[in-house]
C-alpha cells in the first residue's frame, strides 16, 4: 500500500483505504481496526495523501504531505509533540520546524491539525509507509488488499 491508496473526504474524519472504483463513486474503506467500508458518490471531495502539498515560499511552491510525514517520523517517531486541542502558535511553530519555508499565509491552523491527526492515524495503523518520503511511498502496481 501506498500514499496513492490512502484518500481523506472532505466532512469525514479520519482517512480511508480506496478499496475500488464505482460506476457512481468509489468504495473507501476506514484505516483502523473496525474496517467499515463506506461508497461516497461522485460529488463527494475525495483527495488523495499522494496529491496533497503544504504550501511553501520557494521555487517549488509545495512539499508533499508524504515527505512531511517521514520528517516527522524521522524526528518526532510516536510523539510529535502536538495534537488537535494544541493552540495555532504551537502548531505553526511545530510545521516550522519541518518545513522552514512553508507559507504562513495560506497554511492554517486547522491544514495542521489535519497533519497531525492524518499521522497519528499513520502511525498506529500503516507505520512502515511512514518511512518513505513522496518518491518511493508510490506503489508498484495498483493492487488493493
Amino acid at each position: 500500500m501506498g500514499y496513492t491508496n490512502i484518500a481523506a473526504v472532505a466532512g469525514k474524519g479520519g482517512l480511508f483505504n480506496i478499496v475500488k472504483p464505482t460506476r457512481a463513486g468509489v468504495i473507501l474503506e476506514t484505516i483502523d481496526d473496525q474496517k467499515k467500508k463506506l461508497v461516497v458518490g461522485g460529488n463527494a471531495r475525495v483527495s488523495v495523501l499522494s496529491d496533497i502539498s503544504i504550501y511553501t515560499v520557494d521555487a517549488e511552491g509545495s512539499v508533499p504531505v508524504a515527505d512531511v510525514f517521514k520528517k516527522i517520523k524521522d524526528e518526532f517517531d510516536d510523539d510529535p509533540g502536538v495534537n488537535s486541542t494544541s493552540d495555532d502558535d504551537e502548531l505553526h511553530a511545530f510545521l516550522k520546524h519541518l518545513v522552514p519555508d512553508y507559507d504562513e499565509e495560506r497554511v492554517y491552523a486547522s491544514d495542521i491539525k489535519k497533519l497531525v491527526s492524518w499521522y497519528n492515524i499513520l502511525y498506529k495503523h500503516e507505520k512502515d509507509l511512514l518511512s518513505k518520503g513522496s518518491e518511493d511511498g508510490e506503489d508498484e502496481g495498483n493492487e488493493n488488499k
